[in-house]
């Protein structure tokens, strides 16, 4: 597990990295921690941990984060900036002398179908040809995304709309991410490999609202609305309007169909079957309930 030395995990505050840390200190590795937030670099330090605040647009903020890292873990905030921002964290780990990059990307990412996809393909092209090992974790859409944007309406209404679509989609856990990440963090073997990352059955949200219902035991129901619909929807709840415009665009390439292939990954890198959305509701039902 020599490639492991030294881990450089980006991100570390947010969903996947905060999971990764721990699968990482599951497998008894301790890398060091780079926040976007001071306050929580210093939270760290004080329990002490390694850690650095870096911001991907100053790079300035970046050497000192790479110093003796053989490894980084590179996650991004999803922009119109994500290629220039990521291309700083590769200019920064090539000067550093790192080994290797491992990319958390998207879904199809190699196809640029939807905005999303092309930024993370522009952040793709740039660790490529950066001469650095390489691998890229390509998740499908997050069970995350229905605590984070559905829960709250489930909760309080019965129920949850999105745009109307028959296409089941092959949710995948943002925990099967992370414990997919820490393997090939401290591995060999994962050079040059795209790992496209799904759970472990593809639904509609019509099939996941009674998937929902039943584990809450009380009826949910899906309402699918018109782009217009949906976009006005994301902003009243507050959401950006060039981001709400992103998640349409999103939401429409997949309306009727393409995030419906299962992939064997999950166990394949982790020997564990991939969480189901029944377990993720039991695993949040006081998000839900």
């Amino acid at each position: 597990m020599g490639v492991a030395r030294m881990i450089l995990v980006t991100g570390a505050g947010g969903t996947v990295g905060s999971a990764l840390l721990d699968e990482l200190s599951a497998l008894g590795h301790q890398p060091r921690r780079a926040f976007h937030s001071p306050a929580k670099t210093a939270l760290a330090s004080a329990d002490g941990l390694d850690a650095v605040t870096i911001d991907f647009g100053q790079p300035d903020t970046l050497p000192a984060a790479m110093a003796g890292v053989q490894t980084v873990f590179l996650l991004g905030t999803s922009g119109p900036s994500q290629p220039e921002h990521e291309g700083n964290m590769v200019a920064a780990a090539r000067a550093a002398g790192v080994r290797r990059i491992v990319k958390l990307s998207a879904w199809r990412a190699d196809e640029d179908l939807t905005p999303i996809g092309r930024f993370h393909h522009a952040s793709e092209q740039a660790v490529r040809t950066s001469g650095l090992a390489w691998t890229f974790l390509r998740p499908n859409f997050y069970l995350q995304n229905f605590t984070r944007r559905l829960a709250a309406s489930i909760r309080d209404t019965g129920g949850f709309a999105q745009l109307a679509s028959d296409a089941p989609i092959a949710f995948v856990d943002a925990r099967d991410v992370a414990a997919v990440a820490a393997r090939v963090l401290v591995e060999p073997g994962h050079d040059e490999q795209a790992y496209e990352l799904t759970g472990p059955a593809a639904l509609t949200y019509a099939e996941a609202a009674t998937a929902i219902g039943k584990v809450l035991g009380q009826p949910v129901v899906f309402r699918g609305l018109t782009a217009a619909q949906a976009r006005a929807e994301m902003l009243a709840d507050g959401i950006p309007a060039g981001f709400a415009d992103i998640l349409l665009e999103v939401s429409l390439a997949y309306q009727h169909g393409g995030a419906d292939r299962l992939t064997t990954t999950v166990k394949d890198l982790t020997g564990r079957e991939p969480i189901s959305l029944e377990r993720f509701v039991q695993d949040h039902r006081e998000a839900f309930a």
